[in-house]
């Protein structure tokens, strides 16, 4: 997850000298993984320029330039530069950024006075892409084109955000609140104790009514209903060709993503904000109204990158009445899509399963930003504040308006409420935390506690589903406190244990082989039934789920993956070889295969520990 400090500032309190290297080493504190920094890697006068003149002049290879007088401050020996350019799409009086010699642009590209065209070119006037902004690049510049007037001679980096930057941080499977700047945010409000803005708190939501919403699942997986939550809000009067504001590219560019077009732009931003994946549907592309269900047997979906998806009963679809029109949680469709031409959209917030989309996003080979927030779950409560954040901004950048048309599903949702006693954090941890210490570092991650005698009854907020029992409360306890005030000690081991007489008897012939010049490998436990058959007709234990289709079986014999590492050696030209491996060999017992495991919060009780080692190969 990448991190534009600039962002990031909108919602804690940032030093003004603050580095992307200080905003991880703070983060690191409360669990995150380093990653590295990213921008800021444009230095040197780039200033604002005033274009008074210019000569266009063809060249003996067909191309035409143009000779430009750029007025780059307002008194002094050189406040007007000659500089060569070869775009057309400027006149007399625009104003335009220019990179001085001494400049470097992203990329390390040095700007230097060079003779070229028959002129000495004292700097450069930049284009969207050679400043980072973008990747247009079909002429420079022109800061009118985005509303801007500024002053000649004023720094370009700062008038246009050039000097941001960002830090990245890897996000664990179980923090997937942290991919958004909502939550990295707050847990940098953890670390450091600054106050957290939450920017939920300053949307004033919209609601929309009278398009049609059907919400079904005939098949949920593990009993749990695919869709929770669907939102939908309308957008009309949209200007789909408006320009991206600078700061919008930029601030999507150093969070990894790149402009598209704005619709496009303003979802990725709002999720990258907030931590809700959101969708733009093309209103008159819509056939009647929105349905979430399973998919059919037979059913094709096109979707947006135009490939034909052959659809899984799994599935859970967005549909209209023509068919789907998107892969719930992962991808939409190519049918609806958001071109140039659309006028009014409907933007959608769900809340989907996450078991659901992971299936579907493997499936489908199709992992996206969406699919790996709902994946990692997403918070409950933001979806219509999401929503209405993206529609805001369409309205603010592309000339919309709210046409009132929506609509809103909900089911019915329980907070979790998990017990624990004071004392269970020192106990698991080997720590001694205080009664205040555990209940002021559970309130600080959001959860409501309250306090009957040596209980805490814990209600989780909204965007942690990842807490579920009371040892995540601990790990929360631990780590909010300092992963450094565990001290590190060894246990001591009992007495009396030891290896088996098997075990060292086993060691000795190892011992020996190794000593006699024998190389012990390695091998993979996993072969294909022709390897199994080598050694006689045994029966095989078969994967239900195996790395390579070419080696389903588990071995029953150590000799063929013996056989397999003589040969390669003997392929490389190693032909003086004597090999050895000690491993486990695997017969079917004809105990019943495990369908489902216990869960693992607390000890199984003997009968399905039994059953657990019968099924064992």
């Amino acid at each position: 997850m990448r991190i534009p400090l600039g962002w990031l500032g909108e919602m804690v309190e940032l030093g003004s000298k603050v580095t992307p290297n200080d905003v991880m080493a703070e983060l690191v504190k409360v669990g995150l993984e380093e990653e590295g920094s990213h921008g800021g890697d444009i230095s040197g006068p780039v200033v604002v320029g005033e274009v008074l003149s210019f000569e266009a002049e063809e060249q003996k290879n067909g191309k035409t330039i143009r000779w430009c007088q750029v007025r780059v401050a307002t008194s002094g020996d050189e406040e007007i530069r000659g500089i060569v350019c070869g775009a057309a799409n400027f006149v007399a009086g625009d104003k335009v950024v220019v990179s001085l010699p001494g400049a470097v642009l992203p990329g390390g590209f040095e700007i230097a006075a060079r003779k070229t065209y028959g002129h000495v070119s004292d700097g450069m006037i930049a284009s969207s892409r050679e400043l980072g902004l973008g990747d247009e690049h079909e002429g420079i510049l022109v800061l009118s084109s985005i509303g801007l007037d500024p002053e000649i001679g004023m720094d370009a980096i700062a008038l246009l955000g050039l000097d941001e930057s960002a830090a990245e941080v890897n996000v664990t499977p179980d923090r997937g609140y942290c991919l958004s700047i909502r939550g990295i945010a707050r847990e940098y409000s953890h670390a450091t104790g600054v106050k957290f803005q939450d920017p939920v708190l300053s949307i004033d939501p919209v609601m929309g009514t009278g398009f049609a919403l059907e919400v079904k699942d005939n098949a949920p997986i593990h009993g749990k209903a695919g869709c929770s939550q669907f939102v939908l809000v309308g957008v009309s009067g949209l200007d789909a060709e408006a320009k991206v504001p600078d700061w919008m590219v930029s601030r999507l560019k150093l969070a990894g993503m790149r402009s598209i077009s704005i619709a496009v732009d303003i979802t990725n931003y709002a999720m990258l904000e907030l931590g809700q994946p959101l969708h733009a549907y093309d209103l008159d592309k819509l056939v009647g109204g929105i349905s979430v269900r399973r998919a059919k047997a037979g059913e094709e979906l096109v979707t947006l990158d135009q490939k034909t998806r052959q659809l899984h009963e799994e599935d859970l679809l967005i549909c209209d009445e023509q068919g789907p029109i998107g892969i719930a949680g992962v991808m939409g469709g190519a049918r609806t899509e958001v071109s140039s031409s659309t006028k009014s959209v409907l933007i959608e917030a769900a809340i989907f399963d996450p078991i659901s989309i992971a299936r579907s996003a493997r499936r489908h080979k199709l992992p996206s930003e969406a699919s790996k927030r709902f994946e990692r779950g997403v918070d409950s409560s933001i979806s219509r504040a999401a929503a209405s954040r993206a529609a805001r901004l369409l309205t603010e950048l592309a000339s919309g308006s709210f046409s009132g048309v929506g609509a809103e599903y909900a089911s019915a949702f329980e907070p979790a409420a998990i017990e624990m006693k004071l004392d269970y954090p020192g106990q698991l941890v080997g720590v001694e935390y205080s009664a205040d210490q555990v209940v002021a570092s559970l309130e600080e991650i959001g959860c409501t506690v309250t306090k009957i005698d040596d209980l805490v009854q814990v209600i989780v907020p909204s965007w942690r589903p990842d807490i579920t029992h009371k040892t995540d409360l601990v790990e929360e306890v631990a780590r909010l406190i300092g992963y450094d005030k565990i001290p590190s000690r060894l246990p001591v081991a009992p007495p009396g244990r030891g290896l088996t007489s098997r075990q060292k008897l086993r060691r000795r012939v190892l011992s020996g082989l190794t000593g006699a010049g024998f190389v012990e490998v390695l091998n993979y436990p996993f072969v294909s039934a022709e390897q199994n058959g080598w050694m006689g007709s045994v029966g095989a234990v078969e994967l239900e789920n195996p790395m390579q289709s070419e080696a389903s079986f588990l071995r029953t014999s150590l000799v063929p993956g013996l056989i397999a590492a003589a040969a390669r050696n003997i392929s490389r030209g190693s032909t003086d070889i004597a090999l050895l491996e000690e491993g486990s060999v695997f017969l079917p017992n004809g105990g019943s295969a495990v369908t489902a495991l216990p869960a693992g919060n607390e000890r199984p009780s003997e009968k399905i520990l039994a059953a657990l080692k019968a099924a064992i190969p």
